[in-house]
């Protein structure tokens, strides 16, 4: 059985070490969680540039000691040059993953930071920019080693990606990926860091970064323009809420896919399955994932263009008619038509104090378009590839529109009152991933055991459209043979695909003596530190 690390009074959790340092330091320092979030987020965002980067997205779930939740929308529209028009001419069936024309949505995550750190004062934080973002401007700027991740991740597209102009000089060495340990430097990046720090966040879109960042975007011909820069601001929303049996599940709103895995917790329950690593266990979880992706895909869009009240599909009444719907003695079907795909970081905190943090940051595909912009060494991220070309599609491409989310980085508060937040990254498998976490966990498994524990996701057959469920070594046999018998096409995995089945973590503090446990998925490069 996997320890779990235990703090006496505050941790977090991310998946590269660097950025747990920054986070312990910054709690070592009298900051609270959500400053140490912000900080993390920066380090995290220089070290592992596969996964997320100042250049992407972001979403935020801020729980306070006394119960109050707060959600944070840090996801960018698409730019004003956009449109279905433009791609058409262009002869483009769908939005490219990569190059210029996928970088078209604003990146919203910097906006994020500077409204969690407006609610990091009103909380009663002090720490200055400087320090928050001092680790880094370090690594930045005198190097930092490749990660293992980084160095074995699989993308598809990679050629394409490859290609895109400056993305060679920076990521790869004679033309392959550099290898885990090799020092990299991006002075650039450094240099745009330290600007922030000295200017504020607000530089990003409507001082001298946001000018350079829409000169190179114009220069490599994106559909993004230095207003929408200057207009764009992240959003505090409500967020999304789910009654179960002893606790209560809080996760985003659209355009985040966290409808898709409070439903699957919802149905879950209401199968009644109790005990754990069992072939009910699995086969019920898998039953009410596949219903559940089915209707938020059917529902979530951009928020200012609904159809269907999200909240509505989390009533009592709805879940008990979809989890009636499912048949515990036989798999559904389940078509796929593309395999999920994402690059992405989540990371938890938990201060002094008791307040949490759920926090998700992306550049969806691995390195997200490719484009590296020169001026200001970043990333631009491809979240624009989820939109449709089809004007009569639920996600049409619009200028000013939200494209689907994948990211969304839930968090549960207990009756007895426990607070864990948790979260993976995993693009579309997310709500996968994070259902069979919570569920261990509520049916007796421990933090570490949780993470560590083998992991299935649905995924597209190699053959066909009809979808298959690939599983990670280390299930019990027979509860893979009874699955089988129920229906399932299963697919066992080996080691190398590792980054298919998410990095996951999780950070419990408990009510009795505010101790709190931590842990980060093997799978990644990090882990828990505290204090």
């Amino acid at each position: 059985m996997a320890e779990t690390p235990v703090f006496s009074t505050a941790a977090v959790a991310a998946p590269h070490t660097l950025a747990a340092e920054t986070g312990q330091m910054i709690l070592a320092a009298g900051g609270n969680a959500v400053e140490a979030m912000v900080a993390m987020a920066a380090t995290v965002a220089v070290v592992y540039p596969h996964m997320n980067g100042l250049g992407g997205d972001g979403f935020w779930l801020v729980r306070e000691p006394k119960g109050r939740v707060h959600a944070i929308d840090a996801s960018g529209p698409a730019g004003a040059l956009a449109t279905i028009k433009r791609y058409r001419t262009k002869g483009y069936d769908a939005v490219p993953p990569r190059g210029p024309d996928s970088a078209l949505t604003v990146a919203g995550a910097v906006a994020g930071w500077e409204l969690a750190l407006e609610l990091a004062r009103a909380l009663g934080g002090q720490l200055p920019r400087e320090l928050l973002f001092g680790d880094a401007i370090r690594h930045a700027r005198e190097g930092y080693p490749v990660s293992r991740s980084e160095a074995r991740f699989k993308t598809s597209e990679e050629a394409a990606l490859y290609a895109v102009p400056g993305f060679a000089e920076a990521f790869l060495a004679e033309g392959k990926r550099m290898s885990a340990g090799t020092l990299r430097q991006t002075t650039r990046l450094a240099d745009t860091l330290e600007q922030l720090a000295h200017a504020g966040l607000r530089d990003f879109y409507r001082g001298d970064i946001g000018r350079e960042i829409a000169a190179d975007l114009e220069r490599i011909g994106s559909p993004i323009v230095r207003r929408d820069l200057e207009t764009y601001r992240a959003r505090v929303v409500q967020p999304l809420s789910l009654r179960l049996r002893g606790s209560t599940i809080y996760n985003l709103p659209p355009p985040s896919q966290g409808l898709a895995t409070l439903m699957i917790l919802g149905m879950f329950e209401r199968l009644k399955a109790t005990r754990g690593e069992s072939p009910e266990h699995h086969h019920g979880l898998i039953e009410a994932t596949k219903r559940a992706l089915g209707i938020s895909a059917s529902v979530v869009t951009d928020p200012l263009h609904l159809a269907h009240d999200p909240a509505g599909c989390l009533a009592s009444s709805a879940l008990e008619r979809e989890a009636a719907r499912i048949d515990i003695g036989r798999a559904a079907p389940f078509p796929l038509r593309h395999s999920p795909e994402g690059g992405t970081v989540w990371m938890g905190a938990v201060d002094q104090d008791g307040l949490a943090v759920s926090y998700i940051q992306s550049v969806y595909w691995a390195y997200g378009s490719g484009c590296l912009l020169p001026k200001t060494g970043m990333l631009w991220h491809n979240r624009g590839a989820a939109f449709s070309l089809d004007p009569a599609s639920r996600n049409p491409l619009e200028p000013g529109r939200k494209p689907p989310h994948t990211l969304n980085p839930p968090l549960a508060a207990f009756d007895d009152g426990r607070v864990l937040a948790f979260g993976t990254m995993g693009g579309e498998t997310q709500p996968q991933i994070l259902g069979q976490i919570f569920t261990r966990y509520r049916l007796g498994m421990g933090l570490a055991d949780t993470v560590e524990a083998p992991r299935w996701i649905l995924d597209k057959n190699r053959d066909s459209e009809t979808g298959v469920l690939r599983v990670e070594n280390g299930f019990d046999p027979t509860v893979m043979r009874a699955l089988s018998r129920l229906g399932h096409r299963i697919d066992e995995m080996d080691e190398s695909d590792a980054e298919r089945f998410g990095h996951a973590g999780m950070v419990l503090r408990q009510p009795r003596n505010g101790r709190v446990e931590a842990a980060h998925d093997p799978r990644a490069d990090g882990g828990a530190l505290g204090l």
